[in-house]
């Protein structure tokens, strides 16, 4: 169990039950009627990969009802935001399939603005709203991966090229889970839960660097550098087979984006 990380845990029986009957049923319909997969599908998903984050914060501030809270612990939540957002992809599919993306993408961001604001509102009640250094993270972010990007596009333009916005999403993505550790774990004092992200922690505090700027930086530089050779590895995946590589490349990209959101938001309404 040491590859999972701290805090993991099933949810109770008749939940997990109900998780897997709705996985089953989502798995069954895209097995019959195999909607299209493209960058744009992939980029609708961006505010539920999202939501899935703000869901569990909101667990771990006991914001969520309690008939509904096993949902969103941390295994449950990545199967419940997956169900929603692959319930919602069929539904439009069913009805509208020209316009998946878009309706796809909408009903995320009012899903997720949602949780937002009863987040923001819980930190408000308990006085611990502490937004400073979480947006100087996300402005960190942008800068990172933009500074990533171009260095890409430069030195692979045909890997930038091929995995496009999808590509983009994914060090974007990886770039705000490290500098959010970082900011947690050498400014607010937070812990990292992850074991192999632990490590590398570990590492760069036997470093000389450690006393005078802290730990976060190496894993800030081992998530852009991450992030940047998938996205050069995955040029011929997708190009080759772009449906299975733009829903792999999406999911690397949700693997770095939901911690980072995770931990912007936890920073925000919990302080530090």
């Amino acid at each position: 169990m040491v590859l999972l990380p701290a805090g993991f845990s099933l949810p109770p029986l008749p939940y997990a039950l109900v998780l897997l009957a709705g996985g089953a049923v989502v798995g069954v319909g895209f097995a019959r009627r195999r909607p299209p997969v493209t960058a744009r599908h992939i980029l609708s998903l961006t505010p539920w990969m999202a939501l899935g984050s703000t869901l569990h914060v909101l667990y771990g501030i006991d914001g969520l009802p309690t008939v509904v809270a096993p949902f969103g612990g941390t295994a449950a939540v990545y199967l419940t935001t997956a169900i929603l957002a692959g319930a919602g992809w069929l539904a439009v599919d069913a009805v509208r399939p020209t316009q998946v993306p878009s309706l796809l993408a909408g009903g995320g961001l009012v899903a997720l603005l949602a949780t937002v604001a009863v987040a923001v509102r819980a930190g408000l009640a308990r006085g611990t709203l502490a937004p400073a250094w979480p947006a100087a993270g996300l402005l960190l972010t942008v800068a990172l991966t933009a500074g990533g990007w171009l260095g890409l596009r430069r030195l692979r333009p045909a890997a930038t090229a091929t995995t496009g916005a999808v590509g983009l999403l994914a060090l974007f993505g990886h770039t705000l889970d490290g500098v959010s550790t970082a900011i947690g774990v050498d400014v607010l004092g937070f812990g990292e839960r992850t074991p192999l992200s632990r490590l590398i922690l570990h590492a760069a505090d036997t470093l000389p660097t450690a006393e005078f700027i802290g730990v976060g930086w190496l894993f800030v530089l081992v998530k852009i550098g991450v992030a940047g050779g998938v996205v050069v590895l995955f040029r011929e995946y997708v190009d080759a087979e772009p449906t299975e590589g733009y829903a792999l490349l999406g999911f690397v990209a949700a693997v770095g984006l939901g911690p980072g959101v995770h931990n912007l938001l936890l920073f925000t309404v919990a302080g530090g």
